[in-house]
């Protein structure tokens, strides 16, 4: 497979064990980094050219390998994934966080989030233990930005700055339906929208709540529909489009009201 690393009673290698041979040839203190590890991890998809990171005094080459050369590349920084040395999650975020746009990096911790390998909280909190690696600084920014949490009223004010912006109905604010107090009613179109005030995380009660609050309206017969913090102020258009989209077919289907023309 590579000098020295060897395929032994088998045709063909899976990806990880094309994964497994390119450490084995990059030697002592070689772990899967950066897009192969968060493929490794399940927080992105594989790359075209196996990525690994060696200690920057390592004389070893690898044709075909991307190699990494970091002298910040600590033992306890890799960990052990699939019988695959390869850099802890913490690390593999840090060390793509110039690489990928906010986009593709907030993708990529709201995966990790979802799979229980870190919080947007805890990520943030691990930071201090990697002093002076590249990355580092970038993700604290992002983080910092989205884990600041606005107050109920300030994350409806953005909310109903996007809706009037759009030139959308404007909706009725904080009504009683079904037993709950709701951010954003739409009486005409049934439609009852709640914009979550955490950034990524919920806790399982809090989304147990949550989910008998949009049952309760959907027995009602309203239209329940849920934004994130993350969505309401940083993707406005995304927003919109949902919003639209939805008033749209609820108006094609509501039944006509009287005096209204067939």
């Amino acid at each position: 497979m590579h000098r020295g690393v060897y395929a032994v009673g088998r045709p063909a290698l899976d990806r990880e064990g094309r994964w497994i041979a390119a450490v084995l040839a990059c030697g002592r203190g070689a772990a899967l980094s950066c897009e192969s590890a968060a493929a490794l991890w399940g927080i992105g998809p594989p790359p075209a050219t196996v990525e690994v990171t060696i200690p920057v005094a390592s004389p070893r080459r690898c044709d075909g390998i991307r190699v990494h050369r970091r002298s910040n590349l600590s033992p306890s920084h890799v960990t052990v994934h699939n019988a695959i040395p390869v850099t802890k999650p913490v690390r593999t975020a840090i060390d793509l966080a110039t690489r990928l746009g906010p986009a593709g990096l907030e993708r990529m911790i709201n995966e990790a989030d979802r799979l229980g390998l870190f919080s947007p909280e805890g990520l943030l909190a691990a930071l201090d233990e990697y002093p002076g690696v590249h990355g580092v600084g970038p993700l604290r920014s992002m983080l910092g930005a989205r884990i600041f949490r606005f107050t109920d009223s300030e994350l409806e004010r953005r909310f109903l700055r996007i809706v009037s912006s759009a030139r959308l109905p404007q909706p009725l604010t904080q009504q009683s339906l079904a037993g709950f107090r709701v951010d954003f009613f739409w009486p005409d179109l049934g439609l009852v929208v709640e914009t979550d005030g955490l950034t990524y995380h919920r806790t399982p009660s809090q989304q147990a709540r949550d989910r008998v609050r949009d049952q309760a309206h959907l027995a009602a017969g309203l239209t329940p529909l849920r934004f994130t913090h993350a969505q309401v102020r940083y993707e406005p258009t995304y927003v919109v489009e949902t919003l639209a989209s939805l008033m749209s077919r609820l108006q094609w289907r509501r039944p006509p009201k009287l005096g209204d023309r067939e």
